[in-house]
């Protein structure tokens, strides 16, 4: 009689590049394998809540196509064609290979790449260990964070907010710039309790009628690169209808009365004529937030990602200041929880070593770094060998033609470490076989809540995987890197960390899961004043010194952007050769080029489209389904296209990040996309492209 197994419930993190950081209750049916996977129902912000894709991960783990060995490329660049090799003899031609790029062009040739594929500190920075013990050239990390944190902090001086379980308590939450349904389903937990318990309205900014707008009381759609010109309306009605918190600006903030002169030009008129947006929308939005004190302001990555990003991400966290929506529970805005960790990872980076000799290389920008881009290179020589992990570029970096033309170097060595054959495995030199999250042991911090949370290892590798941590160290034993934290565990390094950090021990954290790190109401709302000298809320940054750690003294200063909030008009705009703008938004199967290869996401998205108002295809005869090419001066790529009459007229939307090989021609979404670096300190501007359309 067959008897039915019943798995343990065991608790985790999810690794990825998503701000919930979910706590997670992982089925475990034995050494090697697990079940589903549920959102832990006592953590207060996952709330037994878990996206669909997180749900179903056995659906990776256990995936037949998954890396299980190392692999040896013995065709051409790019031909697919590898062999099996051994684990020693891998690492041996790695470390070769380094040796002999560092010996013909210096230490700074090899570039160690890396990001978010894990978010899990261990796992994803200690990359950066061996790279300053061996003065490999640094990674400056700008493909995601840069504008918004930039744009954030410049108004509180700090990348920390309210608390975001209060939503729940707001009366009116404003969900800017990012399609939460889709990318952190969390968000609409806890803006669902509000107005299911409160009766709170739903008001969603976004550039296409998308999952989450769907759901709003009142989306306001505008056009991509806009947000700025609407928030500017919103404050001048705030401003002409008395809604303004004077005894709020008056003690918080540093300009008011100039801002609020600035301002009176800037109608809903003037900006509807920039957003697209009908004047009656903004005057209602405007009306919202003025007659409602618990509004909360959620503020996202994707309308960031624009040239004038940081500057709208700025404009946008202006108008809880000018409410005074700080002063109440529910009230306030918030983007992401950085500043409140105080992680001290000295450890796990090898930061006693570092150099600040040594080139920081822009990761936006591998496609003119690795093409001999002399800008690029900080003037320094080439780079000749990468050491890759957790991150796909060759399928989601800006400028795709370039980064491949990089790729394609018969100079250049490769080696990735990788769970699949992604577009970046493919063309390597040398594959290594890469551990996932419940298959080693990692801690990670939630941008979007208040955790630190421990994902600790559950079941055994498959194959001969392992961990990135196991690859650092015994590449630096052959390379000769000498680090404490090289002869030390995963757990070890984990132990040490938090406590150095104040945040107690391993043993601790594995009794308890988690860590609640959220500041008191008063911190967390800014009561006691702002994060700058003066404590006042900036509407004038100073945007040559805003307080964000992750800018390099390479970067160039930035062009002079407006002393006020306003519409910033650096955008890639449509023009006569280009009349449609895209924005490559993402989808809700897949996390960038994450969970690409999994069934029952492949089977939801179902192949690559692009968004297209009927009444912009029509003269350009084109029907639902039907193959168009987009173009633009960086290359062009044929996709079928999708009739939806939820995005503005001349607004193009390509949910990705499918593979290259996905597209009819091979050729990626990122094609369209720029890697130039984007004020003040660098990042890309993936939803900021201007193309033109023809049909087939």
């Amino acid at each position: 009689m067959n008897q039915t197994i019943r798995p343990q419930i065991l608790a985790s993190a999810c690794p990825h590049d998503c701000p919930s950081t979910c706590a997670l209750e992982v089925e475990v049916f034995d050494r090697h394998t697990m079940g589903r996977v549920r959102g832990a129902a006592e953590n207060a912000y996952t709330a037994g809540v878990v996206c669909a894709k997180v749900a179903r991960y056995a659906e990776r783990v256990h995936h037949p196509d998954r890396l299980l060995r190392p692999l040896r490329r013995v065709g051409a660049k790019g031909s697919g064609e590898f062999a099996p090799i051994s684990w020693d003899d891998a690492l041996d031609l790695v470390a070769e290979q380094f040796v002999r790029a560092e010996q013909a062009h210096g230490s700074e040739a090899v570039w160690p790449y890396y990001y978010a594929g894990t978010m899990g500190h261990l796992m994803r920075d200690g990359i950066n260990r061996l790279r300053h013990a061996k003065k490999y050239s640094g990674f400056f990390s700008t493909i995601c964070v840069n504008s918004a944190w930039t744009g954030f902090i410049a108004g509180t001086g700090k990348l920390a907010g309210a608390d975001p379980r209060e939503m729940a308590k707001s009366d009116l939450v404003v969900i800017w710039g990012t399609n939460a349904a889709n990318t952190q389903v969390n968000v609409m937990t806890h803006a669902t309790r509000a107005r299911k318990e409160r009766g709170a309205k739903l008001v969603v900014v976004d550039v296409y009628m998308n999952a989450t707008m769907q759901q709003a009381d009142l989306p306001v759609l505008i056009r991509p690169g806009t947000d700025g010109a609407l928030a500017c309306a919103v404050m001048h009605c705030l401003f002409r209808d008395g809604k303004a918190d004077w005894d709020y600006l008056d003690r918080y903030t540093d300009a008011p009365r100039e801002l609020e002169d600035h301002l009176r030009t800037r109608s809903p008129a003037w900006a509807s004529r920039i957003t697209g947006c009908p004047i009656e929308i903004i005057e209602e939005f405007a009306r919202l937030v003025g007659e409602t004190k618990r509004t909360f302001f959620r503020l996202g990555y994707g309308f960031s990602r624009s040239r004038n990003g940081a500057f709208n991400m700025h404009a946008a966290s202006c108008i809880a200041a000018v409410t005074g929506a700080w002063r109440y529970e529910g009230g306030g805005a918030f983007h992401h929880s950085n500043g409140i960790f105080h992680l001290n990872k000295r450890l796990i980076e090898g930061e006693d070593m570092r150099d600040p000799e040594i080139r920081m290389l822009d990761q936006s920008r591998i496609g003119p770094v690795l093409t001999g881009d002399p800008e690029a290179l900080q003037g320094g020589g080439p780079v000749t060998a990468l050491l890759i992990q957790n991150t796909n570029p060759v399928s989601v970096a800006p400028d795709q033609q370039v980064v491949k033309r990089g790729f394609a170097r018969d100079d250049l060595f490769v080696c990735v470490h990788e769970q699949f054959m992604t577009d970046t495995a493919q063309v390597a030199d040398v594959i290594l076989p890469a551990t996932m999250f419940v298959e080693h042991d990692d801690f990670y911090t939630a941008g979007g809540s208040q955790y630190i949370l421990l994902g600790p290892k559950l079941i055994e590798p498959p194959g001969e995987c392992r961990s990135n941590h196991e690859v650092i160290c015994a590449l630096a034993k052959r390379l000769g890197a000498e680090h404490p934290g090289f002869a030390m565990s995963a757990r070890d390094l984990i132990d040490v960390t938090l406590q150095k950090s104040g945040w107690g021990t391993l043993a601790e954290i594995e009794k308890s899961r988690w860590i609640d790190c959220q500041p008191d109401f008063a911190a967390s709302h800014y009561l006691d004043g702002f994060a700058y000298p003066d404590k006042k809320f900036r509407f004038k940054p100073d945007w040559s010194n805003v307080p964000f750690g992750r800018w390099h003294r390479n970067v160039p200063r930035p062009a002079p952007i407006p002393a006020l909030p306003d519409h910033w008009e650096v955008i890639e705009e449509a023009d006569t050769e280009h009349p449609f703008r895209l924005a490559t938004s993402p989808s809700r199967g897949f996390l960038n080029s994450t969970f690409t290869e999994t069934p029952t996401s492949l089977s939801r998205e179902r192949r690559p489209t692009v968004m297209m108002h009927p009444d912009d295809a029509a003269p350009l005869s084109v029907a639902d389904g039907d193959i168009v090419t987009l173009g633009n001066k960086r290359g062009q790529v044929r996709i079928h296209a999708r009739l939806f009459d939820g995005v503005r007229r001349g607004v193009l939307i390509a949910e990705s990040i499918w593979p290259n090989s996905a597209y009819v021609d091979g050729r990626g979404i990122n094609t369209l996309t720029g890697a130039d670096a984007i004020a003040p300190f660098g990042g890309a501007a993936f939803h900021d492209n201007r193309v033109w359309v023809r049909k087939g």
